[in-house]
């Protein structure tokens, strides 16, 4: 039971050592880095909780004894200390937010945000919501209107769901919310991506929309980015009749859903990805791409390992980059960049082992070069992929930055119209 012990104990430095020096060369570790730091780094304070309580009933058991039982037992203290130490460090993005929105927007630019748009200020994670945290992903101020067909394809009924507060709203600015998940069948939905940024938004009056698309791999590439426009032709033409104003949609989405959200957001009016509805207005005023992918041709070679080329050829575009690389470039948000994209507040981890940091600043760096709206770059320390899927504090601090980005924006909308918000 001492070896038990302390196998246990090395488990718990390698969950340690793992959150601050993830693995990203291989596809394989890469993902098992990142389930290991996304679940742990997010619930730091479950997984102290749960070692501590199994450590004393070790202790109880007279299994803590001799050199084994000691070297165990002094490198679970080593690990929670370092658990602790992360867990201290997530407050960080606090300023790392801050910092990229005045860089990106100016100084004054909360001074901007307008008195006249329910804009409450920054808000974390209750210690209950802390503690229960996918129990905290239902808000009981807001009405979840669900399962809307928006389209019927290749035997399929597309949906989306839409949020909004409980009192009545007309003309409100819309979130347009697109799920990630490798844009594969099972990986990932609109039930569950999102949730914290919609539901906050709707408790201030925004009307939020989270779209179903034909997923891989019965889809091939680009079926996702035209059921994205299909949704959003739909929004524009029918959001109205929930209250949302069709004029004002900002779009966002993690991972795959960065990547399409980032491309929608690009490629406005593009007949290749609208067929059928190519005279349709597909722009939208910003996006927020959260850990998105933007270069799938890798032409600047910053990905960490080969993993998404693997499943882009067998799965996605069902093509080798080598075999077709325009096919490649057509499907990144990188090769669309032009002057009149929309403003952009792109959010990446630090310590994201699924989608490279590198490649997350050439694409950012490559828009500010050319895009004449701004562009807000959020580099969060410590965080892994999919952070922002559930209340934590870091995840609170980014979610505090995204509103007043989305207000800011919204006002500046407003204020472009010489309208107050009804």
């Amino acid at each position: 039971m001492t070896i038990l012990f302390l196998i246990l104990a090395m488990l718990s430095a390698w969950f340690t050592y793992n959150l601050y020096h993830p693995l990203y060369k291989y596809p394989q570790g890469a993902v098992i880095s990142f389930v290991s730091g996304w679940l742990v780094g997010e619930l730091v304070w479950h997984h102290l909780v749960t070692q501590v309580a199994i450590t004393l009933l070790f202790v109880a058991g007279g299994v803590v004894e001799g050199f084994w039982g000691s070297l165990g037992l002094l490198v679970l203290l080593v690990s929670w200390w370092g658990m602790i130490m992360y867990h201290l460090q997530a407050n960080l993005a606090e300023e790392e937010v801050e910092t990229s929105l005045v860089k990106g927007l100016g100084g004054n630019y909360r001074l901007a945000i307008r008195n006249d748009i329910h804009y409450q200020g920054d808000i974390l994670p209750s210690k209950k919501q802390l503690a229960r945290p996918f129990k905290s992903l239902h808000s009981t101020n807001v009405e979840i209107l669900k399962d809307i067909i928006f389209e019927q394809v290749d035997g399929l009924n597309l949906k989306l769901d839409i949020r909004r507060g409980k009192s009545p709203v007309e003309n409100a600015p819309v979130l347009f919310q697109i799920h990630g998940g490798a844009w594969t069948h099972k990986m990932g939905s609109k039930n569950e991506q999102g949730i914290p940024l919609m539901n906050r938004l709707a408790e201030m009056g925004w009307v939020c929309v989270a779209i179903s698309y034909r997923l891989s791999p019965k889809a091939t590439f680009p079926d996702h980015i035209i059921d994205c426009k299909k949704a959003l032709v739909w929004v524009k033409k029918h959001i109205a009749e929930y209250g949302g104003n069709p004029d004002f949609i900002l779009v966002t989405g993690g991972s795959a859903g960065g990547h399409l959200s980032s491309l929608l957001s690009l490629t406005e009016n593009n007949a290749d990805f609208q067929p059928g509805f190519e005279n349709e207005d597909t722009r939208v005023n910003g996006c927020v791409p959260f850990y998105g992918i933007y270069d799938f041709l890798d032409e600047g070679g910053l990905q960490y390992h080969k993993g998404l080329e693997g499943i882009l050829a067998k799965s996605i575009l069902k093509s080798s980059k080598q075999a077709n690389p325009d096919l490649y470039r057509q499907a990144s948000p990188i090769n669309h960049i032009h002057k009149e994209a929309p403003p952009f507040m792109v959010i990446q981890g630090d310590k994201d082992t699924l989608v490279s940091t590198d490649e997350t600043r050439y694409f950012v760096e490559s828009l500010k070069r050319v895009s004449s709206s701004p562009v807000v770059y959020s580099e969060i320390s410590g965080a892994q992929h999919a952070f922002d899927v559930f209340p934590s504090v870091r995840s609170g601090h980014v979610l505090n930055g995204v509103v007043r980005f989305a207000e800011w924006l919204y006002s500046d909308y407003m204020n472009k119209q010489g309208r107050t918000k009804n």
